[in-house]
């Protein structure tokens, strides 16, 4: 049997967990400061930081009081190393490493986008050749995995990811932060009216957003400037819809170009349910090909995730040493466990 404690703290949560062998999670805490943030269109990283402080220790106690455990009983700490903000990063891994050191545990770095990925790892096991679309609002990726813990990027996005992209065209119809969720429900009661260039349609896997979103902002300057009303329904709709074609497109060429067994979402946008509609209606017409939605609970931020890839990273002896510093920007393809 193994208990692994999970530190998460790459920008606005502060998310620990208890995880009991493969998959049996004993305790998850998640300390959000999305109102905070959501006062100023977006987080503001000094302020992640300071509120990061305030409530650790509050967190800790309440994640190893729900799993009834001790911190002797604990056998890895893991902890989220990069990428992400460095305040954030920096105060996660600290309690960490003092938490390691103090009582003479194993420590765990985890990439973030990894655990984003081991989500998929909550209820069944990943079944390998695998493809993920990474989709969340620092990160557009479409991700190869050969193996566990195998990762090599095929595709990423160019500029803006597309959570990004959602929260900016949520501020041009005058919508609270986060903006994403708000605009796949508007999606849901629109229809097509307003058209909207496809970005980036070629034959890459590659993504850009940053042309749909200027156009999305031109369309409504334009609107303001002729004294039309616009219908944040329909321009909802419509901006989803070529969004979530270009993603899954891309996605179902990459799986069969690549031979995939199963399919698989990460990130805090594939909560998307315009998202996770299309995908299925296109995975359910590939014979042989699983498709893999991580739980709601594990699309945003959290620890969870964190022990997933963690325990990943334990039954293979990757442990880290207290020099382990914070990496802001980190490359997910020099986290890959070569095969034996």
């Amino acid at each position: 049997m193994s208990l692994l404690l999970a530190i998460e703290s790459s920008c606005d949560e502060m998310a620990m967990a208890v995880l009991k062998d493969q998959r049996e999670f004993l305790s998850s805490v998640v300390a959000s400061q999305i109102d905070i943030h959501a006062m100023y269109g977006g987080v503001v990283p000094e302020i992640a930081s300071r509120k990061h402080v305030e409530c650790v220790s509050l967190v800790l106690k309440e994640t190893l009081q729900q799993a009834h455990v001790t911190m002797e009983q604990i056998d890895a700490i893991c902890v989220t190393k990069g990428p992400g903000l460095v305040g954030s990063l920096h105060i996660g891994l600290q309690v960490a490493k003092t938490l390691a050191l103090a009582f003479d545990k194993p420590l765990i770095g985890v990439h973030h986008i990894a655990g984003h990925i081991y989500a998929n790892n909550y209820e069944k096991d990943i079944v390998y050749p695998a493809l993920c679309l990474v989709v969340s609002g620092g990160h557009t990726e479409l991700v190869y995995m050969k193996s566990p813990f195998s990762f090599e990027v095929i595709g990423e996005t160019l500029d803006d990811a597309v959570g990004e992209a959602y929260d900016k065209v949520g501020r041009v119809l005058g919508l609270p932060y986060p903006g994403g969720p708000i605009i796949d429900q508007l999606a849901f009661q629109g229809k097509p009216q307003y058209t909207l260039p496809k970005p980036l349609d070629d034959d890459s896997y590659n993504f850009s957003f940053s042309g749909l979103k200027s156009a999305v902002i031109n369309l409504a300057h334009n609107m303001t400037q002729r004294h039309e009303e616009m219908n944040h329904e329909n321009l909802a709709y419509s901006f989803q819809n070529v969004v979530v074609d270009v993603l899954v497109n891309k996605t179902i060429k990459a799986a069969k170009e690549y031979h995939v067994k199963e399919i698989m979402l990460a990130g805090g946008a594939s909560a998307n349910k315009g998202l996770r509609q299309k995908i299925k209606e296109e995975v359910d017409k590939m014979p042989g090909v699983i498709l893999s939605l991580p739980p709601m609970s594990c699309c945003t931020d959290n620890a969870m995730m964190i022990a997933l890839a963690g325990k990943v990273m334990y039954d293979h002896h990757l442990f880290s040493d207290l020099s382990l510093g914070i990496k802001p920007h980190l490359d997910l393809e020099l986290e890959s466990i070569e095969e034996e």
